[in-house]
């Protein structure tokens, strides 16, 4: 499996020919959705979720699908009939190729004040999770864990405790767009120190093989 990592929290996945792209949001390049055959979304907001981007990946290719939550799948699914997918958490399904299925029910809490919104996870090929906006932890070992590493709604010490508790074989970061060049090397250091595993950080565009 191919890993390109885009912008913010947009991973893309390439397998036997076919892509999957989670999360091309508001952050994320342009054309993040283009050319994917299936694209997951985690939850509803915009630095994961962009309306523009899903319809030009949806419109490029007639045969793409998409497999999201209830409250993205409802601004979605009138205008692609039998395109757009529901999910929540004990879900599993085939998207593109890839065995994928789905954990969590709810975004980590930003502040007590602002009502927390659904955000589901997806462990795709029993091996590679991506939490979207929570510190879910899979129900299953996971290989590689995208690590959502700078958000308003984390502290670095729970970020080292998420990747201790999942256990995975190594962490690439994501949800990185607000973390600073300054800041970089910091997180990079702590967590590779004390989260316990392979730690690593991949620039917009990059690739690897997983």
């Amino acid at each position: 499996m191919k890993l390109t990592k885009k912008a913010h929290a947009c991973v893309r996945l390439e397998k036997d020919g076919r892509t999957l792209v989670i999360d091309p949001g508001g952050f994320s390049e342009e054309d993040a959705a283009l050319g994917a055959d299936a694209i997951l979304v985690t939850h509803e907001h915009a630095d994961h979720f962009d309306e523009g981007r899903l319809r030009a990946g949806l419109e490029a290719d007639p045969a793409a699908e998409i497999w999201t939550l209830r409250s993205v799948a409802e601004q979605l699914a009138a205008a692609f009939p039998g395109r757009v997918h529901t999910v929540g958490h004990g879900d599993t399904f085939t998207a593109a190729g890839f065995e994928v299925e789905v954990h969590g029910e709810l975004h980590a809490v930003i502040h007590p004040d602002i009502p927390r919104v659904t955000n589901v996870g997806y462990l795709i090929d029993g091996s590679v999770f991506h939490p979207g906006d929570a510190l879910t932890v899979p129900e299953r070992p996971v290989d590689t864990l995208f690590l959502p590493v700078m958000a308003p709604w984390n502290k670095i010490s729970e970020v080292i405790d998420y990747v201790r508790e999942v256990k995975p074989r190594q962490a690439i970061d994501v949800h990185d767009a607000l973390l600073t060049p300054l800041a970089r090397p910091i997180y990079d250091r702590q967590i590779g120190a004390l989260g316990g595993t392979d730690h690593r950080r991949l620039t917009a565009g990059a690739y690897t093989e997983l």
